[in-house]
């Protein structure tokens, strides 16, 4: 079983000078119940079908599989998906040791942008970009099988 755990940020400055890859990705959900999150994306020209178990009590690490299939699968099984699809860019940049992975969302959740950064333990330190924002790790409203959901223009 593998255990991911990351903390998420607010972003609240420029990052994009710094970014050293950035792809698109659009996503949806077979299932987004908290206890198994079901996601099929396409990541620039690969696809991929991700289930996530429910999160730890400081919603920074929960069980994740992902396993990549054929493009056309993932394009196949959107069309089942649950209501709304996240659409976004994702930026990768180093600061330190680590590498946030930046999301800048389009559609319904324009104007939203978050950084996640990848950790070995829950109590690992790492390096704080200056354009990091505030922390939303275990927020529920900001995982993407939420903003599906409760899109980021409803929040106003």
């Amino acid at each position: 079983m593998a255990q991911e755990i990351e903390r998420k940020f607010l972003v609240k400055g420029d990052f994009k000078d710094a970014a050293f890859k950035a792809t698109r990705i659009t996503q949806g959900y077979l299932s987004s119940v908290p206890e198994r999150t079901v996601r099929v994306r396409v990541k620039g020209d690969k696809g991929f079908i991700t289930i996530k178990g429910i999160g730890s009590d400081s919603g920074a690490s929960r069980f994740e599989w992902e396993k990549e299939i054929p493009v056309s699968e993932v394009q196949d099984l959107l069309k089942i998906c649950e209501p709304g699809v996240i659409d976004k860019t994702r930026y990768l940049v180093k600061a330190g040791e680590h590498t946030f992975e930046v999301d800048e969302f389009y559609g319904d959740n324009e104007g939203l942008t978050v950084a996640e950064v990848e950790l070995g333990s829950e109590s690992e330190a790492f390096v704080k970009p200056e354009w990091l924002g505030e922390e939303v790790t275990g927020d529920v409203k900001y995982y993407n099988s939420m903003l599906m959901k409760n899109p980021y223009k409803n929040w106003k």
